[in-house]
């Protein structure tokens, strides 16, 4: 009697939890296998992170220190460009007041961790920033399109609304991971959750966070791709060039008849010179002379 072949929910279990597995695996597992390997150097963006976190909620529970926190690390849409980029890499680290900073702390430190170990600790510094300053850049070009510009535009109002903070980075390091590593329900959970999180609340930090996960994508799918040829590498330009040995020239002669640097000596002249050819002596001569002897 033939089995029958496993029905379609059996086998859409199946698929799921295969997918979970290897999920667990390549986003997990590799990189806590890494992190024990390297120890606790494994945690050094995740603990900058947490810790500058922790320094800038606590200073901003102060009045004066609420007003160094802005002025150091606030990032808004009415600031002057260069001001606004000057504060961005300390936004990272400066949260948002009106959310519970320990659930956030969690997210930093996971998404941190999980991509130094997985990435790098140079790819995950330039994904969080870029994904950052692309949702800080978007969000000053939909303030400058206005309220009326297809549901694309905002009103000048949002120029005074603080940007994301680190939620920004969070989401883009999910989301490049999830897009490098091939992990769907990781990807599906991330941007789910910021798409539904822009329908619920529709606010200046939701596209932001919409334009972290399309910017975290695009780097995703670059990932891998060969350099194109009019873009000089730029690994190349911090390697040293070795440069071919010149022949050693002589130098002029130095103080006291010395040969200077880099010269060749000349030949003693107190030395005794080799006889020439001329005068030795010929065999015939020394027998003409023995004859006459």
């Amino acid at each position: 009697m033939r089995d029958r072949a496993p029905g379609l929910p059996a086998r859409v279990g199946a698929f799921v939890l295969r997918t979970l597995r290897n999920e667990g695996r390549t986003i997990f597992v590799d990189p806590v296998r890494r992190l024990l390997g390297r120890g606790p150097a494994g945690l050094l963006l995740a603990g900058v992170a947490v810790g500058g976190v922790i320094f800038f909620h606590a200073l901003a529970q102060r009045p004066a220190g609420a007003d160094v926190v802005r002025a150091v690390g606030g990032v808004q849409g009415d600031l002057p460009l260069w001001l606004a980029l000057l504060r961005t890499p300390v936004s990272l680290y400066v949260p948002a007041l009106d959310l519970p900073v320990w659930a956030g702390i969690t997210q930093l430190f996971l998404a941190f961790a999980l991509a130094e170990n997985s990435l790098g600790r140079a790819r995950t510094l330039a994904v969080a920033y870029a994904t950052t300053l692309a949702g800080t850049l978007t969000a000053r070009v939909m303030i400058m399109a206005g309220p009326d510009r297809w549901g694309f535009g905002l009103p000048p109002e949002a120029g005074q609304v603080l940007d994301t903070g680190p939620s920004a980075a969070v989401v883009g390091l999910f989301t490049y991971i999830s897009v490098v590593r091939r992990a769907p329900v990781v990807f599906l959970l991330t941007g789910g959750s910021m798409v539904w999180e822009s329908i619920a609340k529709p606010n200046l930090a939701g596209r932001e966070h919409l334009v972290a996960v399309a910017a975290a994508i695009v780097l995703g799918l670059l990932h891998g791709r060969r350099r194109p040829a009019w873009l000089p590498d730029p690994r190349g330009l911090l390697r040293r060039t070795k440069r071919p040995k010149r022949p050693k020239r002589s130098g002029p002669a130095g103080p006291g008849g010395a040969a200077g640097p880099g010269s060749v000596a000349a030949p003693d002249s107190a030395a005794p010179a080799a006889p020439s050819a001329a005068e030795m002596p010929s065999p015939r001569a020394d027998a003409r002379v023995n004859m006459d002897i």
